[in-house]
């Protein structure tokens, strides 16, 4: 009787252990997503191994709410930069316009002609209609139709874009399987990737599927394929990783700051989000996450 209640005893001991164990692991788990969201990080996924059936759907939960504010905050960013945009586009057009007539009038006048002020109405003519003309792009290029959604593979789509860049040597490793996406937006988003490699003096172009995360959203299952699109090409500096999506941005002095932000764009409303990668895989300076989704 007595060694029953010692092994009563031990197993009772062994549950509390266990159970404070337990939940300081709980308590550090509660510490380090308060500390995400502090600092506004919200790409944590906390591991849902060891956990309690309740506890383990409650993990879940928080998993998918992190990636769901996160791409709430991307698409509310996105959305504020184009009012910003819109705003400054319709002010640099209203006086650029002036700017521009003048000038040209002024160059048809005979007593300019020939005379030492011809080249510098000149030279603002010319500056004035390349930003009006800049800003007009802008604005077809912002302008974006509503996507539409199809069955995309991305093995084929892949392929015809090496073969359209046969200066760069190609790394794919993606099996065949299809997205949910707009082929063409989706073809324009690659492109602008490429480009900008290029541009980057890149040698090589690296394409791999990373990982696919399943989630539960208000019209279905949905399944979202991580393509990682790296290249070899001069790294992005430090104090420009926060800016590279940011519309105007460049690090270029032929750049027009264009691409990545529209590119972004393009991918929000496809349902799918454009992210620079925190690390760039072996080989590669740059590397981007292209999230792409696919209904189930």
């Amino acid at each position: 009787m007595i060694m029953l209640y010692i092994i009563l005893g031990v197993i009772i001991l062994a549950c509390f252990a266990w159970l404070v164990y337990h939940q300081r692991k709980l308590r550090i788990r509660a510490h380090i997503m308060q500390e995400a969201i502090r600092n506004h990080d919200f790409t944590f996924r906390l591991p849902t191994r060891g956990m309690l059936f309740g506890e383990r759907a409650m993990q879940e939960t928080l998993n998918q709410m992190s990636e769901t504010i996160r791409q709430e905050i991307n698409q509310n960013e996105v959305e504020s930069w184009e009012r910003l945009t819109r705003v400054l586009t319709h002010e640099m057009m209203n006086a650029t316009a002036p700017i521009t007539s003048i000038s040209q009038s002024l160059l048809g006048r005979p007593e300019v002609k020939d005379t030492p002020l011809e080249d510098g109405i000149q030279a603002i003519y010319e500056t004035s209609k390349h930003l009006s003309e800049f800003v007009t792009s802008y604005r077809k290029m912002s302008q974006l139709e509503k996507p539409s959604l199809s069955e995309v593979a991305l093995r084929p789509l892949l392929g015809d874009l090496s073969r359209t860049y046969p200066q760069l040597t190609w790394e794919i490793d993606v099996p065949f399987i299809t997205v949910h996406a707009d082929s063409g937006m989706l073809r324009q988003v690659l492109m602008n990737m490429v480009k900008n490699a290029i541009e980057a003096k890149a040698q090589k172009m690296v394409v791999k599927l990373m990982e696919q995360k399943t989630a539960t959203l208000s019209y279905g299952s949905t399944k979202q394929v991580c393509l990682y699109v790296g290249n070899d090409g001069l790294p992005i500096p430090a104090e420009a990783r926060q800016s590279v999506f940011v519309p105007f941005f460049t690090t270029k002095r032929s750049g027009s700051g264009i691409g990545l932000s529209l590119s972004r764009r393009m991918m929000l409303q496809q349902g799918g989000m454009l992210e620079l990668a925190e690390q760039p895989r072996h080989g590669c300076r740059v590397g981007f996450v292209l999230t792409i989704r696919q209904i189930l």
